[in-house]
């Protein structure tokens, strides 16, 4: 724990080394995800509620997305690399170190940038959320779940690099996510709905939490973890084997 709290102390220092270059980058995103409220404040002006979804539950889902994915992305924002370090054998310092190398990745790297949706995602529940101490917890363990689902499919999804050597499903895979869950899962029907609870898990990162806060029900908590616990050993167990599979991606190792 100490070695994993010395890298994170690291990283946190690279990010900062530039407070100014720090703060406009936090600034940016904060600006673009209020862009995009902006956008629900004029459609809900216009439609009172899609198939149950009204304005309140829409920024209640994505304050629960942007805190999520905030985190997975600004303080975790290797779990998205994973291609990249492998292809260009940034792995190998993780292999030399005492302790896991996934750990190690994970915490590594801090995109500040990323950081902003975080702010912007905890202000929009407070402003928005109608918070009560209830709302406040559930809203905290709803964004802890997500960001480790989230974390593990990207994992998951990047590992396949080990064994195709082609990293485009990470890309595709964060992009689809990301996408699908800023939308309400009850606009899709039929299969597609079915995909956004197993294959491409979104319901889970957004609509799912933001269900939780607004009316408990132990049943989509249930569904949740699971969904997570899932994830969490496929991204495990995908890492795990892919390694046994990598060679440096140094110039040496090449040779």
């Amino acid at each position: 724990m100490s070695q994993t709290l010395a890298v994170v102390r690291a990283a946190f220092t690279d990010a900062t080394a530039r407070p100014a270059a720090f703060w406009t980058q936090v600034g940016a995103m904060v600006a673009n995800d209020l862009a995009m409220i902006a956008f629900w404040i004029l459609f809900f002006h216009q439609v009172r509620s899609v198939r149950g979804w009204d304005a309140d539950r829409v920024f209640l889902l994505f304050a629960i997305l942007a805190t999520a994915a905030g985190i997975v992305l600004g303080f975790l924002s290797n779990a998205r690399r994973i291609p990249e370090l492998v292809e260009t054998g940034s792995l190998d310092e993780a292999l030399s170190l005492p302790m896991s190398p996934l750990r190690y990745l994970l915490v590594r790297r801090v995109d500040t940038v990323n950081v902003g949706d975080v702010v912007f995602g905890v202000v929009l529940f407070l402003v928005t959320g109608h918070p009560t101490p209830q709302r406040a917890a559930l809203f905290v363990g709803g964004v802890v779940v997500a960001a480790t689902l989230l974390t593990a499919f990207l994992v998951t999804l990047g590992s396949v690099v080990f064994f195709t050597g082609r990293g485009e499903p990470g890309a595709l895979g964060m992009h689809a996510i990301l996408l699908l869950a800023g939308y309400p899962v009850d606009i899709f029907t039929g299969a597609a709905k079915g995909l956004l609870y197993t294959v491409v898990p979104a319901a889970f990162v957004a609509a799912v939490p933001a269900r939780i806060v607004d009316a408990p029900s132990w049943r989509d908590v249930a569904l949740m973890l699971l969904a997570t616990a899932v994830f969490v050993v496929l991204a495990r167990t995908a890492f795990g084997l892919g390694l046994r599979r990598y060679t440096s991606g140094s110039a040496w190792g090449r040779g």
